[in-house]
């Protein structure tokens, strides 16, 4: 194999395009023979020509050509050679020293200018380096550039003392010890050979394998008489500029119209593999590049960047609909055809845009989240809080706000987000104080709003940021206003309720059949196979004060709630109390699956521990909740819907004090003090004196019902619409809750 010189006959490199030399046919004889050769050997051999590659820096040469493009187009052949030659040769060449710093050096090279005739050459060889990382992820270390700073501050030696290595941890303190990737035995002969260094490469004390950022860690040593070395990340940060690659204006052209996908132009997909190559990089495992990655090179900021330039550039007209009904967005796949989509709305690319960064945003930091890489969205964070002006401003940044949460996955990312809309508070609240934190306490408020579009989408902001899994968002919107329990009227066992408890009975509860709530108790009310639930175990010793009353009781309670001539269910097959069992079931499941890592108590804190003598709020957001929860009777469809949806939810959380106060009839509320059960009574109370003034209030009902379901036509408009819808919403809503509380005392008693 020879070298290859492109010069002419005096001596001067040609000027001629290197296309018209025959330069690019011998790099590929040339590649040819290095994969033919190492096919024919044993896996892991060398065979010579590799060994004159490397001993004669022929990837050197070749990188001097390429950066000065002499012939011209030189540089396209030399990352095209690079990026074949990473790519089909098999046995690890990065750890060679040869090849690792021409390599290095060509990094630097790239995204040097945008739109650059060798940008889809550059991008390929970044991304090959970045899949042969990805394979071997400790040669990351290869490409972690020191620059000289100084160590020490106020006139201290600029070398770190032998006695501070050898105070380090023994594998790390010693250069020639530390566990760096090393060159084969075989190749270091060719590794070692005398080499004078370029003006664009590193000395060889800073740029040597035994650099590491393992070697800098000079964590013994006093900070504040020591300033950190400073890495260079160049994989890093070409492919940072080459994310800014120009996407060109599309056209029809560019859509195949078999699937409606737009075919990106070629800058579009160099933008899209750029970023492919840097999630590659945030998940290798090495802490030196993680490290690196988060405080050397400028990765946060563009992530914070863009997304805040994204979501300025959205207009104030998108419709809060489109935004909630747009398809689910993936970061590399945010192209539409405008022309084609019927869906097509104003704002819709500039919507998709933001979107599809925000994925790529939230994908980044699932990847790295484990390895530091946590950038701030303060910029973001504050664009979000800023107080619209009008109710459809409202609207719509509820609604984006909305479709964030949604997305949102990585638990960093949602953390910002809950610690954004909530605050940080965990002590409990007072009604006093409830606007501490200005964005949750408007959120909140915006649930009871005069526009009803602006309350319900509020309140399905909040219902699916309940489903994420997050401790503080319950803790902080109901739990630590339960956490006392002094909700509760605390009454010590007589001897009378020690005898109740023995027969299986609650102290201080009322027998169904003797609450005047529930005598009209019909046959299909009762809850079906009663005997597979048995009572919890109590003894005079244990007496049973956990809350957790008997089940049939419980689950009676809420069927029974609602008087029988306002109930409709029964008049229409397949709308029983069982249909909310295997859904109640699943959402439970789900929800213990998620809270189990948070160690929640499996009973109630004992009342003898409890400061009961506190004065009890339920929190802004219940209160909210159970003041719409009264006015059920009285609000659209829509809300009541809504409204209902997150109690449920609320009322699904296997802790035993949401458990209590949702879903516990019996117990001994304070004075003043009211829980979900109550407000429901007090509904049921208004409900039976309004009742009376409405004429055939029961085939009206009804027939609201089968109109809901589809099974009746719209006809003439009926009175009292707002109040029968009420009611039907509130009948199912019992049902739910009966459901949940079977399902969660069933799941409680199974071993």
């Amino acid at each position: 194999m020879h070298e290859e010189r492109p010069v002419g006959a005096d001596g001067v490199y040609d000027k001629a395009p290197v296309t018209d030399t025959n330069i690019p046919s011998h790099l590929e004889q040339m590649l040819d023979i290095l994969v033919q050769e190492e096919n024919e050997r044993e896996s892991g051999e060398t065979g010579p020509c590799m060994e004159y590659l490397l001993h004669h820096k022929i990837l050197e040469t070749l990188y001097t050509l390429g950066k000065a493009d002499c012939p011209p187009g030189m540089k396209q052949q030399v990352l095209l050679f690079y990026t074949k030659l990473l790519g089909r040769i098999r046995q690890p060449l990065l750890p060679h020293i040869n090849v690792h710093r021409p390599v290095q050096k060509l990094i630097r090279l790239c995204g040097e200018v945008l739109a650059t005739p060798t940008e889809n050459e550059e991008i390929q060889f970044l991304c090959i380096v970045c899949a042969k990382l990805k394979q071997d992820p400790y040669l990351v270390n290869f490409f972690l550039e020191n620059k000289s700073r100084s160590l020490t501050s106020q006139g201290a030696p600029s070398v770190i003392s032998e006695d501070a290595h050898k105070s380090q941890d023994p594998v790390s303190a010693d250069a020639s010890q530390c566990p760096q990737p090393q060159e084969p035995q075989e190749l270091s002969g060719a590794a070692g050979v005398g080499h004078t260094e370029s003006e664009d490469e590193p000395p060889p004390q800073m740029d040597d394998l035994s650099a590491s950022l393992d070697d800098l860690n000079v964590s013994s040593l006093p900070e504040a008489s020591v300033l950190r070395p400073k890495q260079d990340y160049n994989l890093v940060n070409s492919l940072l500029t080459l994310t800014r690659s120009p996407v060109k204006t599309l056209n029809p052209s560019m859509f195949n119209s078999e699937n409606n996908v737009c075919v990106l132009p070629q800058d579009g997909r160099i933008a899209v593999k750029a970023c492919e190559g840097l999630m590659l990089l945030v998940s290798l495992p090495e802490p030196a590049a993680a490290k690196c990655l988060a405080q050397s090179t400028c990765l946060c900021e563009l992530l914070t960047g863009r997304l805040t330039s994204l979501y300025k550039a959205l207009p104030q007209s998108v419709d809060p609909l489109d935004i909630e009904t747009v398809e689910a967005v993936n970061w590399g796949l945010d192209s539409y055809s405008h022309k084609e989509d019927a869906s097509a709305f104003p704002g819709k690319r500039a919507l998709i845009s933001f979107l599809s960064w925000f994925d790529y945003c939230d994908q980044l930091i699932k990847e790295a989240q484990k390895r530091s890489l946590s950038p701030s969205f303060l910029p973001l964070t504050a664009c979000l809080s800023a107080v619209p002006s009008s109710e459809m401003g409202i609207l719509t940044s509820t609604a984006l706000l909305h479709r964030i949460v949604r997305q949102v996955t990585s638990d960093v990312l949602l953390q910002e987000m809950v610690l954004f809309i909530l605050g940080e508070q965990r002590e409990p609240e007072t009604l006093s104080e409830i606007s501490r934190h200005p964005l949750r306490h408007r959120l909140i408020e915006h649930c009871d709003h005069i526009s009803d579009e602006i309350s319900i989408m509020t309140l399905r902001m909040f219902e699916h940021l309940l489903q994420k899994p997050n401790e503080h968002i319950l803790y902080n919107l109901v739990l630590r206003n339960l956490e006392e329990r002094n909700y509760t009227e605390y009454k010590p066992l007589c001897p009378e309720d020690k005898d109740a408890v023995e027969n299986g009975l609650m102290a201080g509860a009322v027998d169904l059949e003797e609450d005047p709530l529930f005598t009209d108790i019909s046959p299909d009310n009762i809850l079906p196979n009663q005997e597979w639930i048995s009572s919890p175990h109590a003894s005079p010793d244990h007496p049973k004060n956990d809350g957790k009353t008997e089940v049939h009781k419980v689950v009676n309670s809420f069927l029974c709630l609602v008087p029988d001539e306002a109930k409709s269910s029964y008049h229409v097959e397949g709308t029983g109390y069982d249909t909310y069992l295997r859904d109640a079931h699943r959402q439970f499941r789900d929800y213990c699956a998620v809270c189990l890592r948070w160690e929640w108590p499996g009973a109630p804190k004992p009342l003898e521990k409890c400061d009961l003598e506190a004065t009890f709020f339920e929190g802004h957001f219940l209160k909210v909740l159970f003041d719409r929860m009264g006015r059920i009777l009285d609000q659209p469809y829509d809300v009541n819907l809504q409204v209902t949806s997150v109690l449920s939810r609320l009322s699904l959380f296997p802790h035993p004090h949401t458990h209590e106060y949702l879903l516990d009839p019996y117990v001994n509320l304070a004075s003043g003090c009211r829980s979900l059960f109550s407000v429901i009574v007090r509904v049921v109370g208004d409900l039976m004196v309004r009742i009376q003034r409405i004429q055939d209030f029961t085939p009206k009902l009804l027939l609201v019902r089968k109109r809901l379901l589809g099974l009746e036509p719209e006809g003439p408009i009926i009175d009292h619409i707002t109040l029968l819808e009420g009611v039907i919403v509130l009948e199912e809503f019992c049902k739910e809750l009966a459901a949940i509380a079977f399902v969660k005392y069933h799941a409680s008693t199974t071993p």
